[in-house]
């Protein structure tokens, strides 16, 4: 895909994602309870003989959606494209009382799970150590949805540490969250997007706003979520019909996917590789990317 500005934005996919590609296969899919009630209002029902129906079998119904694959990058999402009111509605209180009541309500067991968020994961230091193998330890940085900054990855090294984030939470000491007018004001070494691409509509204008914030000296950490299901059918042309629910992570990234959205925003992969991490109560696996404004 060559460098474009924006991409269609429908409120329904037609198109990858990360590439732009028309070749898509689909599958019929839903939308998780959690995620429904949050951002619409929508509960599961139960349709019993009484409704009437004649050609409607009775049954529980929820959201619908469709699962898309793209044959080209490899990219798998949720066709449904979430609007800023729904991002606003879905993470605004990430995690606070209310939202960890509503998610316990129809996932039991999360709050107790929800713990573990509650201090610096204790992966960051694996990937501050990747970080520090191939960049300089930056003076300024900047971590693009990084919520309060408990996780912004090279906190204590560095002399400045400012956060965007749309979730409104209360930043920690020795992080300033800023605005997208502060953040042309400032000239960065290193900017943080991490698990955040995963939860986007469109992943490739926030790459645009965040190039838009880079210097040529600037370094970008890209991190996303390499789900178990990109990895175990790596390559496979049926990986729509795999992925059946779909939650907060709306977007399923192939390394191929990450190349195509990188160098489609303007920019010069330095490298990937995925990185096996401990998130407390189970092993997973992310996509670390460094990458560059394009020279020229």
């Amino acid at each position: 895909m060559t460098k474009r500005e924006h991409f269609s934005g429908e409120r329904v996919a037609q198109e990858c994602i990360c590439c732009a590609s028309k070749k898509l296969n689909r599958s019929s899919a839903i939308v998780m309870p959690f995620i429904a009630k949050r951002i619409w209002g929508y509960d599961p029902v139960e349709i019993t003989a009484d409704w009437g129906f004649r050609d409607i079998k009775p049954g529980f119904a929820y959201s619908l959606c469709n699962s898309l694959h793209c044959l080209n990058c490899g990219v798998v999402f949720l066709d449904i494209r979430f609007t800023d009111r729904e991002l606003s509605l879905l993470y605004e209180g990430y995690r606070d009382d209310t939202y960890t009541s509503l998610r316990e309500l129809f996932e039991p067991g999360y709050a107790e799970k929800n713990k573990f968020f509650s201090g610096r994961a204790p992966y960051i230091e694996g990937i501050e150590a990747f970080l520090l193998e191939r960049i300089p330890a930056p003076n300024k940085i900047l971590d693009w949805g990084g919520d309060t900054g408990v996780n912004t990855p090279l906190l204590t090294k560095a002399k400045e540490v400012h956060v965007f984030d749309i979730s409104g939470m209360a930043t920690i000491d020795g992080v300033k969250a800023v605005s997208l007018d502060e953040i042309k004001q400032n000239q960065y070494d290193l900017i943080i997007c991490s698990q955040v691409l995963e939860h986007i509509p469109y992943p490739h204008n926030i790459l645009q706003d965040i190039v838009s914030a880079m210097s040529d000296s600037t370094i970008l950490y890209l991190e996303v979520p390499y789900e178990e299901v990109m990895r175990e059918f790596a390559g496979s042309p049926d990986l729509a019909q795999r992925k059946r629910h779909w939650h907060e992570h709306i977007n399923f990234f192939s390394l191929d996917s990450m190349r195509k959205l990188v160098e489609g925003a303007g920019l010069e992969l330095i490298e990937i590789v995925p990185n096996e991490i401990s998130l407390g109560w189970r092993t997973a696996v992310v996509t670390s990317v460094l990458c560059r404004k394009v020279r020229v």
